[in-house]
């Protein structure tokens, strides 16, 4: 299955409201990063476009990730990121990030402005990366569900997960 396709399958998954808000989020930040790559992970918690000027997750800078009833954008440098508003969340040694709900939160200047901040800090890279490049990096064959009280995903065959 192509990228795109395989990507779409992963989106489709998701409730309409939250495939609609990670379709937008992607595309804006799209937008905003056309050079670098793109890595895709499809993993047991949630939906994940990482964004960064090469495709090391360790240099990663922008993400964001689809859960069963919201949006979040992190970023992983977060926490030297000045946030006068005081929106970003989180307590870990670097990441932070903003819960896009209501999902207009995005396209707000404060948060437009964490972007263009996290964005700038890598700019140099970011100038010698190719043309924005999606890679499929990692696929989980054991998901949680990825809609609301939707069906318990199914452990691959012969695996020893107990469940939950």
């Amino acid at each position: 299955m192509a990228a795109r396709a395989q990507i779409d399958a992963f989106v489709a998954q998701y409730t309409p409201e939250i495939a609609t808000q990670l379709r937008r989020a992607r595309a804006d930040l799209r937008k905003l990063i056309p050079k670098g790559y793109e890595l895709v992970y499809d993993s047991h918690n949630a939906l994940v476009f990482a964004f960064g000027p090469t495709a090391r997750a360790s240099e990663l800078v922008i993400s964001i990730a689809g859960y069963p009833n919201w949006v979040t954008l992190f970023f992983a440098r977060g926490k030297a990121l000045e946030d006068p508003q005081g929106l970003l969340e989180g307590t870990g040694a670097t990441i932070r990030s903003i819960r896009l709900a209501p999902f207009s939160v995005l396209r707000s200047r404060p948060v437009r402005a964490l972007i263009r901040q996290a964005l700038a800090a890598q700019a140099d890279s970011f100038k010698q990366a190719p043309a924005l490049t999606t890679v499929l990096k990692a696929i989980s064959p054991k998901r949680r569900p990825r809609t609301r009280g939707g069906p318990k995903s199914r452990p691959p065959p012969n695996n020893r997960w107990r469940g939950p």
